[in-house]
C-alpha cells in the first residue's frame, strides 16, 4: 500500500491548487516543494508568489502611488512636496506581503491534512519518488498517483549570462536596493514592461530591447499600438527590431551590442547601469528523473500530456509552465483543479479559449479570445464595437482617460469571439467579458445587461452597443 493517495511536486499556482482540491475530495496527499526564503525557510508559492506575480504587483502598487503624488496630485488639489521614494521600505512591504501569504498556504495545507516536505523530488518509478532534503537527508516515500507542477525559470541568453546585481533575471529586477540611473531590459513582453514601469516610476531611465519588429504581436493590433505610443509618452524607450548580439561585463560597466534594423543593421552599442534579462521563460522539468522513467519532452523541455493531463506513464500526470501553453497561474491553476477532479470520475475541463491575459502596466492591458488578425486568418467574419475611455464619466472621474475597449463577435451569430481591453483596472475588467464567453454570450446579452453607473465597467456595455452601430456615448 502506498504512503499516499497523491504526490504532488511542486508548490505554486497549480501545484498548491491541486494538493488542496485533491485533499478537499477525500484523498491522502504530499507536497513537495523545494523553495525557500533567504532564511532557509519553506517558502510555499512557486515562482508566481515569491518572486513574480505577487512582489511585483506590490512594487507596481507603490511605484504607482509615488507618480501620482509626483506627477498628478495637483490636478486634484494635493499639495505634496518634497516627495521621496525609501527603497528600502519599499521593498520591506513588499517582502512582508509575500510571508504573509506563503504562510497562508501552509494554513490552508494544515487546514486540509497536506502533509509538506521541503526538498528536491526525483521521480524512481511510477510510484516512488526520492527527496533531498535541504540538511542533505533522504527520504523515500510512495503514491498512486503523482502530479508533477514544477513551474518554470526565467531563461538564460548564452550572451548575456546573470551575474552579481548587474546582469539580473525578473527576480533581480524586483530586488535592487536603489533606483538605478538608467536600466536596460531585454523583451517588452509582460514582464519587461512591467519591471520597466516600475523602474521609470521610480525615476530611472529605461530601455527596453526588443528582437520583434512588433510589439506585442498576440494582442489586438490597434490596442498594442494605443499601449506603445502611452508607454512612450509615459518616458520608457521601447526599441524594436533590436537583436543582441552580446552583453559585456567589466568591472562595474556594462556594455549591449545589438543589431538595429532601423539602420540597417548597423552594430550599435547601449550602457545601463542594470541590465534585467526577461526574454521568457523555461519549464523546470530538469533533475527529476523523467527521461529515466520514459515520460517524454518536446524539443524545449515541455512534458508531453495527454488531454487529461496524463504523461505516457499511467498514474502520473503534469500541469501549469511545465506543460506549455499560456505560462499563466491561473491557467495552472485551473489544471490543477482539473486533474484533482478527474481522479475522482468527474469529468472536469480547462476552456483554454476564455484563458484572460493581463498586462499591470498603466493603463493595464488585458484581452480575452480572438484577434481580429486570428479571425481573419481562419475566414471568420466579424463585428467591431470600441468604446474610448475618453467618453467615460468614472475615467474622467479617475483623470484616467487613455484607453480603449474593443469587441469582436460573430457577423452571424452575434456570439462574442473576443474582448480587448486597455484601460484602468482592466485586469478586474477582462473577467465579465470571459464570463459572458465562458456562457457563449452574444454581444446583444451583454447591451442587454445594466451596468452601474458611473464605472468603468459601463464601457464593456458601451462596446457591446457599439457592435450594432448604436452606441450612447460615442
Amino acid at each position: 500500500m502506498a504512503d499516499y493517495q497523491v504526490a504532488v511536486i511542486g508548490a505554486g499556482p497549480a501545484g498548491y491548487v491541486a494538493a488542496i482540491r485533491c485533499a478537499q475530495l477525500g484523498m491522502q496527499v504530499v507536497c513537495i516543494d523545494k523553495h525557500v526564503d533567504d532564511k532557509g525557510k519553506s517558502a510555499l508559492g512557486g515562482t508566481c508568489l515569491n518572486v513574480g506575480c505577487i512582489p511585483s504587483k506590490a512594487l507596481l502598487d507603490s511605484s504607482h502611488h509615488y507618480a501620482f503624488l509626483r506627477q498628478h496630485a495637483k490636478e486634484h488639489g494635493i499639495q505634496a512636496e518634497n516627495v521621496r521614494i525609501d527603497i528600502s521600505t519599499m521593498q520591506a512591504r513588499k517582502t512582508k506581503i509575500v510571508q504573509m501569504l506563503t504562510r497562508g498556504i501552509a494554513s490552508l495545507f494544515k487546514k486540509n491534512n497536506i502533509t509538506h516536505i521541503t526538498g528536491q523530488a526525483l521521480l524512481r518509478s511510477d510510484k516512488q519518488i526520492d527527496i533531498t532534503q535541504n540538511d542533505g537527508h533522504l527520504q523515500t516515500l510512495t503514491a498512486e498517483t503523482i502530479i508533477i507542477a514544477t513551474g518554470s525559470s526565467p531563461t538564460e541568453l548564452p550572451f548575456a549570462k546573470f551575474h552579481s546585481d548587474k546582469v539580473v533575471d525578473s527576480s533581480g529586477g524586483l530586488a535592487f536596493e536603489n533606483v538605478p540611473e538608467r536600466i536596460g531590459i531585454l523583451g517588452a513582453g509582460a514582464i519587461g514592461l512591467e519591471l520597466g514601469s516600475i523602474w521609470s516610476r521610480l525615476g530611472s531611465k529605461v530601455d527596453i530591447l526588443e528582437l520583434s519588429s512588433e510589439f506585442l504581436p498576440t494582442a489586438d493590433r490597434k490596442i498594442a499600438d494605443l499601449a506603445l505610443k502611452t508607454l512612450k509618452k509615459q518616458g520608457i524607450n521601447i526599441g524594436l527590431n533590436r537583436k543582441v548580439t552580446s552583453v559585456l561585463l567589466q568591472g562595474e560597466e556594462i556594455t549591449v551590442a545589438f543589431e538595429s534594423q532601423e539602420n540597417g543593421g548597423r552594430i550599435e552599442f547601449y550602457q545601463p547601469d542594470k541590465l534585467i534579462v526577461a526574454v521568457g521563460r523555461r519549464p523546470n522539468t530538469r533533475n527529476l528523473g523523467l527521461e529515466a522513467l520514459g515520460i517524454q519532452l518536446d524539443t524545449h523541455g515541455f512534458i508531453q500530456v495527454g488531454e487529461d493531463k496524463q504523461t505516457q506513464i499511467a498514474g502520473i500526470y503534469a500541469i501549469g509552465d511545465v506543460i506549455g501553453g499560456p505560462m499563466l497561474a491561473h491557467k495552472g491553476s485551473e489544471e490543477g483543479i482539473m486533474v484533482a477532479e478527474r481522479l475522482v470520475g468527474q469529468h472536469t475541463t480547462v476552456n483554454y479559449a476564455t484563458v484572460p491575459w493581463v498586462i499591470y502596466t498603466t493603463p493595464e492591458i488585458a484581452w480575452v479570445g480572438s484577434t481580429e488578425a486570428q479571425l481573419q486568418t481562419r475566414g471568420i467574419n466579424y463585428k467591431i464595437g470600441e468604446f474610448p475611455l475618453i467618453a467615460s464619466g468614472r475615467a474622467r472621474a479617475l483623470g484616467e482617460t487613455t484607453g480603449l475597449i474593443r469587441m469582436l463577435a460573430d457577423a452571424q451569430t452575434d456570439r462574442i469571439l473576443g474582448v480587448h481591453i486597455f484601460a484602468p483596472q482592466a485586469s478586474e475588467l477582462i473577467s465579465e467579458a470571459v464570463l459572458a464567453m465562458t456562457f457563449e454570450a452574444s454581444s446583444e446579452d451583454l447591451a442587454c445587461t445594466i451596468h452601474a453607473h458611473p464605472t468603468l465597467s459601463e464601457s464593456l456595455h458601451e462596446a457591446a452597443f457599439a457592435i450594432d452601430n448604436r452606441g450612447i456615448h460615442i
